[in-house]
Formats: structure tokens, C-alpha cells, sequence
């Protein structure tokens, strides 16, 4: 099974223009995060809508398509990347453009999922642990995951599920494993081509979370745990942080 990363990067941001450009230990973010891929899936291509990150990741070598500025989501343009890049794959990773230090275990987990043939979507969830504190697993901007027996999910959530019944909540967290999602997501190529075509659904429009559109339609989603939280870049301040893990892991500085 061949697997490529689609790695989405616009200009635009609200909270932080440019983001894909800026510098992170002496490299653009954008090329930190096509390293960290590019040494564990068969291939990477950057997908992007702006000229100036298309001209940056060809100087560092990389394989990049230009993209439509219209796309409503970071999951329409890989499909648009996809198709642009002219290779044949069967699992298509669309890897965050803002995530410098994923990890080749977080991508293997991913790739794992797929040894169930009835896995057509593969994602990644984390334990809460008990000293992250009922905020962090209250927090609805940190949406969280109940999986079955087989390791798929059932339902994604802003609200905090399940909700333990009789059991007071300042115990929750040491009484029952919650998952929280982290958003990397991984498709069989057939399945990206069809869920790029699929109104919103209401669920979707409830939580705004785009995964739900593909479980209303029978899509079923696999799921890796990772122990490790992910270090996105979100904001000027997100990147201060990032340095001072940069300078703690040099495992990252390759």
C-alpha cells in the first residue's frame, strides 16, 4: 500500500499571516513540517494557493501544486493537489501545514489503520491524562472521540462523551480514558474523491466539525492513539513556544 502526504498551506490567516514562511530554527515552517513527512510516507506534496510558499518549497526541493483559493476546506484542496500531482497512491494524509513536529509514530499509527480493509478513514486520538485538568477535557475548541471495540470512532464531540452518570465530575478523568482528537486525518483515494462531493450534514453544522459529514454517511473511521500531544503553530506566541521545544528536542533539527 502506497500512501502520500497532502500537506495543505495557505498565506492567509487570520491570527497569523504567512505562517507557512515563518522561520523556525533557521527553516520555514512549511518545510520543517514536508521533512517530517517525507522520510516516513512514500511522497509529499505541498498544497498551496500563494506564490510566494509555492517558490519557497520548490527552493527547498520539495514537490508543490498550486491550489484554488475558493476550497471551503484544507480536505477539497488535497483532493484538487491529488489530482494536480500525477502520481498514483492508495492512501492520500492530509498532514497540517502548521504541525513542525509530528512524529513518524503518529504517521504510523495512521498508516496502521489501514490493515482493516473496512477502514476507509484513519485518524488520531490522545488519552486525556488525569493531570490535564477537567478545563482542558471541558474545552470545546479541543474536541473529543468515543471509539468501539475495533478502535473506530463513533461520534466526535465539543461537548465532553461520554458523560459519566452518577459519578461526580471532579472524578471523571480518573475513573473513565477520554480521547482527545487530534486533526490528522488519512483517506483511502476513492474515499477523498467521494467525501469532497458530500453536502454539510446537520451534525456537521451542529458541532462544526467537517468529520462528521463523513459519519452520517456510513464512513468508517479508524483510529490510532498516540501518547503525544502534536505542537501546532496557531499564533506569533504558538511559534516563541515552538523554538523553545525545537531547542529541547533536537531530535527535530535535522
Amino acid at each position: 500500500m502506497k500512501f502520500i502526504a497532502i500537506i495543505p498551506a495557505r498565506y492567509a490567516s487570520t491570527r497569523f499571516p504567512a505562517k507557512p514562511l515563518a522561520r523556525l530554527g533557521g527553516k520555514p515552517v512549511i518545510q520543517r513540517v514536508y521533512e517530517q513527512v517525507a522520510g516516513v510516507l512514500d511522497d509529499a506534496v505541498v498544497a498551496t494557493d500563494d506564490e510566494r510558499i509555492y517558490e519557497a518549497v520548490r527552493s527547498f526541493g520539495g514537490r508543490v501544486e498550486m491550489t484554488s483559493t475558493a476550497h471551503r476546506s484544507g480536505t477539497d484542496r488535497c483532493w484538487e493537489a491529488y489530482c494536480k500531482q500525477g502520481r498514483t497512491y492508495d492512501v492520500v494524509v492530509n498532514v497540517q501545514g502548521d504541525e513542525p513536529f509530528i512524529r513518524r509514530e503518529q504517521l504510523e499509527a495512521v498508516k496502521r489503520c489501514f490493515d482493516d480493509p473496512s477502514t476507509d478513514i484513519a485518524t488520531l486520538v490522545k488519552p486525556f491524562a488525569e493531570s490535564d485538568g477537567l478545563e482542558a477535557l471541558e474545552n470545546p475548541n479541543s474536541p473529543k472521540v468515543v471509539l468501539d471495540a475495533q478502535s473506530r470512532a463513533l461520534y466526535f464531540s465539543r461537548s465532553v462523551i461520554p458523560y459519566l452518570r452518577n459519578v461526580p465530575r471532579e472524578e471523571w478523568l480518573s475513573r473513565h480514558t477520554f480521547y482527545k482528537h487530534i486533526g490528522l486525518y488519512a483517506f483511502r483515494t476513492e474515499v477523498l474523491r467521494a467525501v469532497t462531493a458530500l453536502p454539510q450534514s446537520p451534525l456537521e453544522l451542529a458541532e462544526s466539525l467537517e468529520q462528521l459529514r463523513w459519519l452520517e454517511n456510513g464512513y468508517k473511521i479508524g483510529v490510532g492513539i498516540t501518547p503525544v500531544e502534536t505542537v501546532g503553530i496557531d499564533t506569533p506566541e504558538d511559534l516563541v513556544r515552538a523554538e523553545e521545544f525545537l531547542k529541547q528536542h533536537p531530535e527535530f533539527n535535522r
